[in-house]
């Protein structure tokens, strides 16, 4: 879990109410990935948990607030790296 402070004006990223909820200690990055739902909800994920819901629920998409460096740690998430095909 992310030893960050926050403010009590700013929601908790999304991974860290999930670790609490499920008891789940270990995100796999900290929580760079925006996605945003059909009705413009944003969720700030780790890139694990962004793969997981992206690869469930294709109606969410990458905004525009997600670096590029943290949509390909998504991707590498969902399918891999690919680093043993040439």
């Amino acid at each position: 879990m992310s030893t960050a402070h926050h403010s009590r004006k700013s929601p908790l990223p999304d991974c860290e109410l999930r670790q609490r909820d499920v008891q789940v200690t270990t995100c796999d990055g900290r929580e760079q990935i925006v996605l945003v739902s059909l009705d413009g909800t944003e969720q700030w994920l780790c890139p694990g948990h962004a793969a997981a819901v992206w690869l469930t629920d294709p109606t969410f998409r990458f905004s525009a607030k997600t670096p590029l460096e943290g949509v390909s740690a998504v991707m590498r998430q969902a399918f891999g790296d690919g680093g043993g095909r040439r």
